[in-house]
Order: structure tokens, then sequence, then C-alpha cells
């Protein structure tokens, strides 16, 4: 299976794309994966939230392909802990998805049309964080939940 974190918005600061790269890097021994970034949208002032939110999903389902298990990044999802989250990726290599797609949506979340098509929704946390963070949280934690899935020290109980 590959993971791939499909984001609206590339990040700017330099710190938190270093952080990234490297959790990244240490995917590399343990799974596929791949980032995809969508370009933000250009000239929004004169578009509304819903005009918004419509065209940022254009722009995510084209990248979404018929089998593929789509999961949003999303505050009212499910919460897990670091373990948890480990089974859960578990379970969905087990079940052998060719293509697990996790989503970070625009400024204003996702539109009608995306939660449609999601399959799960999971929350990295109560707390609110900026969509450049999202991402190194995100990679983080499936790094972390490699790790414990082949018992390496990464994680401590």
């Amino acid at each position: 299976m590959k993971i791939i974190l499909l984001t609206v918005g590339k990040t700017t600061n330099a710190h938190l794309i270093k952080l990234q790269e490297e959790y990244q890097n240490r995917l590399k021994f343990y799974i596929p994966f791949e980032l995809v970034v969508i370009p933000e949208l250009k000239n929004t002032k004169s578009l509304s939230v819903t005009e918004q939110l419509e065209k940022e999903a254009d722009l995510i389902l084209k990248q979404v392909e018929v089998n593929d298990k789509v999961v949003l990044l999303d505050e009212r999802g499910k919460q897990f802990t670091s373990v948890a989250f480990s089974e859960y990726i578990s379970k969905k290599i087990m079940a052998s998805h060719k293509r697990m797609i996790f989503v970070v949506g625009g400024p204003y979340g996702f539109s009608e049309r995306v939660y449609q098509r999601a399959n799960n929704k999971i929350s990295l946390s109560t707390m609110t964080f900026s969509h450049q963070m999202i991402r190194l949280i995100f990679v983080e934690q499936l790094y972390r939940a490699m790790t414990i899935l082949k018992g390496e020290p990464y994680h401590h109980e």
C-alpha cells in the first residue's frame, strides 16, 4: 500500500520543510509515501467560502482514484493515541488497498463533496494547528506508527 498526504497549499517555512523532509526520508524504509501539494487558489477575494471549497474540491477529487481509501484530517474526525493509530494503519495495510490518501484541506476545510467521498475522518488533536504544521505532525505520527509496528524504540510507553 502507498500512503499519500494530499495537501492544499505549500509550506513556506524552511524549518518546517526540513523537519517534514527528514520524516519523509525515514518513512522510505517502512512504506511507500508521497506528499502531493495542490496549489492554493489564486484571486479568492471575489469568491465566497462555498465557491472556494468547491474549487478546492475539484482539485482534491481530481487526485483521487476510484479504489483509493480517502481519510480527511478533520477536527471532527476520530482521535487516536499513537499506538491506536499504528493499529489503524496496520489494518489498512493488511486490507491490501493500493493507495490510502490522507487529505489536509484549505483554510476553510472541505466541501460536502469531499466529505461524501471520504472513507474516514481523523483528528490529530482537539487543538487547531496551521496547515503548514499539520503536515509535519502527520508525517511524524505516521513514522511513529511504523516504528511501533516494527517494535523499534522510537516510541516510549
